[in-house]
Order: structure tokens, then sequence, then C-alpha cells
């Protein structure tokens, strides 16, 4: 683990504390292939002149948008997903914060997840996506981690980490730089943990390598308490 790690650095600032900033509701997706000798998941790195996890590999992700709730999709949630994105949050958003996980990794990527429909002209940032013909499925998902990030940071996310198979997916090929990541990559999970991890990052690669056996496992809330890290399954 690197030592300066920007989100689970859990040491209390040194001199006055600045009040703590609201932490923006956000949404990761991890999509998980099976079809070669090792399991593998989309990962990507930010651009290093980000100013937020610069050189890092991550999950596609980002914070939810007013358009999210009202892009019309296709199935709905698997019972147990919502239940646990209800988990501080109400129906409509848990399904905005699902369809903010698809959105992002659409940007991000190019790669889409949804099922072919007539769609409409719509303005805002789902206009790309659904000029490709298509509506996202938010039935492929599975909820496996929530983490809020440090009261101390000057940027803080409250992020639901979602879970998709591959097969979920339109196209295996995702296509290059399309904005924060300046490389995207199939990796299996050895190789995803020899990367640049932020540490929530490296705790869901190790949570997916258990739940490739056991499916059923909880999804852990991870958060902190007077500079303490605090984890409890949901």
């Amino acid at each position: 683990m690197a030592a300066a790690d920007p989100l689970f650095d859990n040491s209390p600032p040194k001199g006055p504390r600045p009040p703590a900033v609201k932490p923006k509701d956000a949404a990761t997706l991890i999509v998980l292939r099976k079809d070669g000798k090792k399991p593998r998941l989309l990962m990507g790195r930010r651009h290093k002149g980000h100013n937020f996890m610069p050189g890092m590999w991550v999950f596609p992700g980002g914070k939810i948008d007013r358009g999210d709730y009202h892009v019309p999709f296709t199935g709905d949630l698997k019972p147990e997903t919502e239940r646990r994105l209800r988990h501080g949050l109400n129906a409509s958003r848990a399904r905005a914060i699902a369809l903010t996980a698809i959105r992002e990794t659409f940007e991000e990527t190019g790669l889409l997840i949804g099922n072919p429909a007539k769609t409409s002209p719509r303005a805002g940032p789902w206009h790309e996506f659904l000029a490709q013909g298509a509506l996202p499925d938010i039935s492929r998902l599975d909820m496996v981690a929530r983490a809020i990030t440090p009261p101390h940071l000057p940027k803080r996310f409250d992020a639901r980490f979602l879970l998709a198979p591959a097969e979920a997916l339109y196209s295996l090929e995702p296509r290059p730089d399309c904005g924060e990541l300046d490389e995207i990559a199939w990796v299996d999970l050895d190789e995803a943990l020899a990367l640049e991890l932020p540490s929530i990052t490296r705790f869901v690669v190790r949570d997916i390598a258990e739940r490739i056996n056991h499916p059923d496992r909880p999804a852990i809330f991870m958060r902190f308490v007077n500079f303490k890290s605090k984890a409890t399954p949901i």
C-alpha cells in the first residue's frame, strides 16, 4: 500500500481542523470478466495532472448528476441490490446512483451496459449514451461496498461500489482516452493488486477475489469515526 494514500490516510491533520466537507453521493462500477484463464477487472489510470488521485488506477465512476434521476432505463434493481443501496438513500436516489455507475462507465471507457431500444434525443450527460440506440439496464448490478472518504479531505465522496458481469456489456473493447483515464485495461486480480491503487480500491479488488467463490458475501460500509476507519456489513 502506498504511504501517502489519499483515501484511507486516517491520521488527523496538524493544526486546527477545518469544518468537514459534506460528502457527495457517487458511484463506481466494477466489471468482472470470466472468459479467460483468470478473472479480469476493467480498470483505468487517472491522468497525472488530475487534482484527485492523480496517476492511480481505479474503477470507472463519478458523482451523481441530476440527469440520472430522469433518464429512462430497462429492468430494475435486484431486491438485495436495492436494499443495500437504500442504506442512506431513498428509492429514487438509489436508482439514480445505479444509473450514475452505468453513465460514468460509458463516459470514461466507452463501454455500455444496456439493452437495444428506440430512444429520443435528450440533452445533458446521457445524450451520447442514448444516441447509441440503447437504454441503461440496472438489473445486472450488485452492490459490494460503500465508502465515505475521511472528514479532513477537501474533496469527499460517499461512494457505492457496484459489480456487473462483462456479459452485460455491448462490447468488450474500451475506447482509449475518454477523459479522466489515460489508460484503460482488463487486468487479472494479481495484476490489479500490483498497480498503484487507492486503498479502498485495493480492498474491493481483494473482496472481489473472495466474492467470486462466495457471491453471498455482505457488502461492507467503510467510513471514519474520530479519524479511525470503521467497517460494518450492510
